[in-house]
């Protein structure tokens, strides 16, 4: 057997679907019904929407198959993610990466493979929708075109939640997206008694830059800001944009010096991206923190609430500075 590789788009891809927030969700009938569709349509006993998370493939459509999930590295549409074609395995028993499978050689039994990738809007393949038989079959070119088109509706399914969820100009979750996952952290710290830091940025100056440079380049200065954001903070953090000019993420398990580390890295790829941009203006950004303990649980709202009015704090202490004498020496 040979395991899947990690696609190069890994930490985007799985952020994506966190951001969706579909996993582990009940079962949906948009859904079904296209798996049932495709069981119907191409005769096989099983049919399947498979989102592959970080170590398993967990199923939002199941059709003759009575598991959720399995792990990743037994699973076929791990393979299937990796590529936009379709995965063909007419006879597993003959394909060396799954001919000693536990799926192939145990329950349920899997001899025949298609699986088409579904897409994001971001453009990240976040699982497959695909075929499973008992037996060898062939699979001809008319085959592979409506399992496209099939593979086009659950696409589309993804495209009505995450126009729901995400921030069109720069794929950050919009507050809905936030407060819907950040809302899930927030409780998950406070059962396990983990900390949590809920960081409240707003961009300084943005409006003059809108105003002076135009709305192509304040969109330019967001979209910008936002990619410092997914590479300066880790892959597990919630990280929206929630307003025209702010932004937020919630840090889980997070101690103060370690948001203070991401803090500096944010505030050197800052100064490197303003060193090499030279857009006439220096991008720059308030931010205020607010954290909870093991021992002081918070809600959301009052993280907001508390990381909001310290950035406010800040980004009036910065502008007292400028105004002083001392400031212009």
């Amino acid at each position: 057997m040979i395991a899947p590789p990690i696609p190069p788009d890994e930490d985007a891809r799985r952020a994506t679907l966190r951001v969706l927030q579909i996993l582990d969700t009940e079962p949906d009938e948009r859904f079904d019904r296209i798996t049932r569709m495709a069981r119907r349509i191409f005769q096989l006993p099983i049919a399947l929407v498979s989102l592959v998370d970080a170590d398993r493939q967990w199923f939002k459509s199941a059709q003759g198959l009575d598991v959720r999930e399995t792990t990743r590295d037994v699973s076929f549409c791990g393979h299937a993610i990796l590529s936009d074609d379709i995965l063909l395995v007419p006879d597993a028993h003959r394909d060396p990466r799954f001919a000693d499978n536990p799926l192939v050689t145990g329950p349920p039994q899997v001899r025949f493979y298609a699986g088409c990738p579904v897409r994001s809007p971001s453009g990240h393949r976040l699982g497959t929708l695909c075929l499973l038989d008992h037996q060898p079959r062939g699979f001809d070119e008319d085959d592979k075109a409506t399992l496209r088109d099939l593979a086009f509706l659950v696409e589309q399914q993804f495209a009505a939640l995450y126009a729901a969820m995400v921030d069109e100009l720069t794929g950050l979750a919009n507050r809905r997206g936030f407060e819907s996952q950040a809302g899930h952290v927030v409780a998950l710290c406070q059962r396990n008694a983990w900390p949590a830091t809920l960081l409240f940025f707003d961009l300084d100056g943005f409006k003059g830059v809108n105003d002076r440079y135009g709305h192509a380049e304040g969109d330019w200065a967001l979209k910008s800001f936002a990619g410092l954001l997914r590479y300066c903070l880790r892959a597990s953090d919630v990280v929206a944009r929630i307003g025209g000019d702010e932004f937020v993420a919630l840090l889980s398990g997070t101690a103060t010096e370690e948001k203070d580390r991401a803090m500096e890295r944010l505030r050197a790829q800052l100064n490197a991206l303003n060193l090499r941009a030279q857009r006439g203006y220096a991008l720059d950004f308030s931010v205020g923190s607010a954290s909870m303990s093991a021992d002081a649980p918070l809600e959301l709202e009052t993280l907001l609430t508390q990381a909001d009015a310290a950035m406010y704090a800040q980004k009036q202490q910065r502008s007292a500075a400028a105004l002083t004498p001392e400031a212009g020496r």
